[in-house]
């Protein structure tokens, strides 16, 4: 981005850097809404009041613990748990835990702020938060993950609950994740406190279409953006990075749209299938096998390609969907997709494209539309869930699907409207910030300096 940060919230920025040394992510995150209050507090200085801007940049609360548990050769390990409390201005806590090597405090709290964003700008009531370790549950037995989220439950059930904090699941957190973690909670509080974790299975609570909300939520909120320049996904050829839950049901819900998913990857490396992404073989290998991307090249055939390594958006595609994970999108990446005829980017996973990148689609005039608007699908399920929860009730997968996709319309229309009345029409990235801004700012106006 080549807007700089407004004089009046520089100073914020430069104590967010001292105060958060060496996280990257999180200064990032930070940087890019900031960019966009520029815009708000020239309009509306009364944002710039209060400490209202720096109370939103520090988290109300963080947790780290640690996390021993023993393998199934009896070795003890140690990880580290994080749960970051970070806005409760709308609702409880709301936002997943994420196994993976590279979780650490700052991508925690970078995520964590995200959420409160997101979760703002879909209406529901509920605030931001994240946790997560850096467990890695690859290559671990059922019995290694169930110790492993037993241990990690025992620390996180004292912060939690349902009108407090609503963890759910995120990289390396599935149903089976869920499943443990829950029956740890239920087992130490003696409450079946369901609406305590969302993503639950539909035989405890679960909500039919949370597995598919995000990559669903993401496909519809390109769909309207599309619509505003009058295209549609019919005959669209896309590309989606990843190739876990989100990546996933992105890809079956653009096939079912008409585009053509051509690429999906994994960590190692990515497939091209010129004849279209077999969903039903990809879910086998990535869901049921657990095993690597390279096996869905072996088994679809020879005219499939596997390229190990390299970057998944050397060819050409009209449709752009990041959602593997953050900052996987780089400035040079973009310039390839915008030479190949790019029409839309939509962010699928949290914070995928790195701000050079992002400049590079507005300036050559893509639709794009960022993670705190475009993802958002996920958690409106998850809160659709506490709800069923709350009510003891249980929503038939069209009917929740019906509600998914007319949040993510709405949250579309918030972001259009708002970027137009900022001066920027067409900008998603400026109007989702600013949107979901008001919305957290004016909540924490209402309650006073807490």
């Amino acid at each position: 981005m080549t807007e700089q940060i407004h004089a009046r919230l520089l100073p914020i920025f430069n104590q967010v850097i001292q105060r958060n040394a060496g996280e990257g992510e999180f200064h990032q995150a930070v940087k890019e809404v900031l960019v966009s209050l520029g815009r708000v507090v020239s309009k509306h200085p009364e944002y710039a009041e209060q400490g209202l801007i720096e109370r939103l940049c520090e988290p109300e609360r963080q947790i780290i613990f640690r996390v021993p548990w023993i393998d199934d050769e009896g070795k003890v390990h140690i990880n580290r748990g994080f749960r970051v409390q970070f806005n409760s201005a709308l609702g409880p806590y709301k936002g997943g835990l994420r196994f993976h090597p590279s979780v650490n405090v700052g991508i925690i709290k970078f995520l964590g702020f995200e959420q409160t964003f997101k979760n703002a700008l879909t209406g529901m009531p509920i605030g931001g938060g994240k946790g997560g370790s850096d467990f890695n549950p690859r290559g671990r037995s059922d019995h290694e993950i169930m110790r492993f989220c037993q241990s990690f439950m025992m620390e996180l059930h004292r912060h939690i609950g349902e009108y407090i904090d609503v963890p759910a699941g995120d990289i390396g957190v599935a149903g089976r994740e869920i499943g443990y973690m829950f029956g740890q909670f239920k087992r130490l509080t003696n409450r079946y406190e369901a609406g305590v974790i969302t993503g639950k299975g539909m035989l405890y609570g679960g909500s039919r279409a949370r597995t598919e909300a995000t990559g669903y939520g993401t496909v519809y909120f390109v769909e309207r953006m599309l619509a505003t320049r009058k295209l549609t996904l019919e005959g669209q050829r896309a590309v989606v990075s990843g190739s876990g839950n989100v990546a996933i049901y992105t890809i079956k819900k653009l096939t079912e749209l008409g585009a053509r998913v051509i690429a999906c990857s994994d960590s190692n490396g990515h497939v091209v299938d010129e004849d279209g992404i077999d969903l039903a073989l990809l879910q086998e290998i990535k869901e049921q096998r657990r095993e690597r991307i390279s096996h869905y090249a072996k088994a679809r055939g020879g005219h499939v390609k596997y390229i190990e390594g390299g970057s998944i958006w050397q060819g050409p595609c009209t449709i752009a969907i990041p959602a593997a994970t953050q900052n996987e999108l780089h400035e040079q990446d973009a310039k390839e997709l915008v030479k190949n005829g790019l029409i839309a980017v939509g962010e699928g996973a949290n914070m995928p494209s790195t701000p050079e990148a992002i400049h590079v689609f507005q300036e050559a005039g893509i639709l794009f539309a960022p993670a705190k608007a475009a993802n958002a699908g996920g958690v409106a399920t998850s809160a659709l869930e506490m709800q069923q929860n709350a009510s003891r009730d249980s929503w038939t997968f069209a009917e929740t699907d019906a509600r998914l996709a007319t949040i993510m319309r709405g949250i579309h229309d918030l972001c259009f409207e708002t970027a137009e009345e900022y001066g920027v029409p067409g900008d998603y990235l400026n109007g989702a910030n600013i949107a979901g801004f008001i919305r957290v700012a004016e909540a924490m106006k209402a309650l006073g300096v807490i």
